[in-house]
């Protein structure tokens, strides 16, 4: 290993970034990297000095000049005499150098770039990228439905597909995380926030629009490709175990079975995404979720915003206030008044003390109102034990009982709801025709989950319970139907529906 290479030189590469002239020497390399892309071989120190961009005001030639020695001692600068501006020979003996990127200095300003392109990248819900998949899946059923399967271009498939995927996800992921993060940063400028609501509002409208339509093609492909999927992945991976690298260790089935393995977790990844199960809805489902609820938070930003300019006062608005007042006070008599109104300095009476006169009404002026005698006790200890017995403790089982007695009731009429709407089989939901308020109550719930698992409305969706006891099956009939139930509370009505209700229990067994 060279010396150019080496731990120490590689760690010398940086220093220029925290040291002490770390802008001036930022600034002078960012200079060499523009030239760099100008396809400019070397730089003078004049040609430095007019190309950087400084902070502030320039320095001075000799600072540059110091500036290009000691990023050549690092390792970032390459120096050779410079004798192509030579005219005396005075000129040639004093040193002059053309200056460019070394090897290690070109590495370290591409780590830079790319450090903070990624750390400047805001996540972003990627619209565009679902048509894509969509699109590369059905390319991919197309290509798994011929009976010889062409593995090259199954794997170009796939590569574009987990490409795709993994910008998708990452970018909707870091989306998410700084929404709420972008919402607090712009309550304090109202123009802003303003602005930011109807662009967001937008954004988020449109991306939610795209995934509902796009994620009800994806998954029928993701299903669609479930039989497929074993052969197309074995195919690639074997494909890709052509060009491992030979090892001692390992052998060519091995290497197949390998990335067999990984190409199977990117599809289940892949699958899970746009694909819900019973256990784990789809991160689909969640992120748009997520999606939805930031309007609501960013309506909640504006509400906060608009109160607090329609003239309600907090409490620190309230003590600049009360300062003012203070400083206009004439003595420090009316300063000590309003001290004592402002911060309810007045003597109150407490309501175990002895008053002589009970008949005093509140409006009396405490000046004009009779002495109250405060205990020693009471001074030194702030509390006063009243003299006698303790009082008795307060029998409360009749409110218990009271109390178990309407839960008793509530389980019951639960119970009796789900007696009535479980277990009947599949029913249509223009055959339950009336419901007391106890089953309206529980149809609803329950009718809720399945819809909120519904991503189209033409499929059926099957959803258990929050709680684990029930399964609900939700079918819809023809688009020309018509259902409507009558309760206690009003009349439900809507396209009819075949429904079925189910234990959980009853089915394990």
């Amino acid at each position: 290993m060279s010396h150019e290479f080496s731990p120490d030189a590689r760690s010398a590469l940086f220093r220029h970034v925290s040291a002490d002239k770390a802008a001036l020497y930022r600034a002078v390399m960012e200079a060499f990297a523009a030239a760099k892309r100008q396809f400019r071989l070397h730089l003078r120190p004049d040609e430095v000095y007019a190309l950087a961009q400084w902070e502030g005001a320039p320095p001075a030639a000799e600072e540059v000049q110091q500036a290009l020695a000691q990023l050549v001692a690092w390792g970032n600068l390459r120096a050779q005499p410079d004798t192509a501006r030579v005219s005396t020979l005075e000129d040639f003996y004093r040193a002059r150098f053309l200056y460019s990127l070394s090897a290690g200095g070109e590495a370290v300003e591409s780590a830079l770039e790319t450090f903070h392109k990624a750390l400047g990248q805001r996540g972003e819900l990627q619209s565009v990228a679902l048509e894509d998949l969509a699109q590369r899946l059905a390319a991919l059923r197309a290509l798994a439905a011929e009976p010889q399967l062409d593995a090259g271009k199954a794997h170009g498939l796939l590569r574009d597909l987990v490409h795709v995927f993994s910008g998708l996800a990452d970018n909707a992921q870091a989306f998410m995380a700084s929404l709420a993060r972008a919402i607090d940063l712009q309550r304090t400028d109202a123009a802003l926030l303003m602005a930011y609501k109807t662009r967001l509002i937008d954004y988020l409208e449109r991306f939610i629009g795209e995934l509902v339509t796009r994620s009800a093609r994806i998954s029928e492909s993701i299903a669609a490709l479930a039989a497929h999927a074993e052969r197309l992945l074995a195919a690639v991976a074997e494909r890709e175990a052509r060009d491992a690298a030979p090892d001692g260790a390992s052998t060519e089935d091995s290497a197949v079975v390998e990335r067999l393995r990984a190409w199977r977790e990117r599809w289940a990844g892949l699958a899970g995404w746009f694909v819900g199960t019973d256990r784990a809805p789809a991160q689909s489902e969640l992120l748009r979720s997520r999606a939805r609820g930031a309007i609501p938070q960013l309506l909640a930003a504006i509400a906060a915003l608009n109160e607090r300019r329609s003239g309600r006062s907090d409490r620190s608005a309230d003590f600049r206030v009360l300062a003012r007042w203070f400083a206009d006070t004439a003595c420090d008599a009316e300063a000590s008044r309003l001290a004592r109104a402002a911060f309810a300095l007045h003597p109150a009476r407490h309501l175990s003390l002895a008053v002589a006169e009970r008949d005093v009404p509140a409006t009396t002026p405490w000046a004009d109102a009779p002495a109250v005698e405060v205990s020693a006790r009471l001074r030194e200890r702030g509390v006063l034990a009243p003299r006698g017995t303790p009082p008795r403790v307060r029998d409360r089982s009749r409110e218990r009982a009271l109390l178990a007695e309407r839960m008793r009731q509530e389980h019951a009429q639960v119970q009796a709801a789900r007696a009535k709407l479980v277990g009947r089989g599949a029913a249509r939901l223009s055959q339950l025709a009336q419901l007391d308020r106890h089953e309206f109550r529980l149809f609803l719930s329950l009718l809720g989950e399945a819809l909120a698992a519904q991503t189209d409305p033409e499929r059926p969706v099957e959803r258990t319970t929050a709680d684990g006891l029930l399964r609900v099956r939700l079918e819809p009939l023809g688009a020309d139907t018509h259902a409507h139930i009558d309760s206690e509370l009003g009349r439900f009505a809507g396209r009819d529906h075949a429904i079925r209700i189910g234990a959980v229990a009853d089915e394990a067994r």
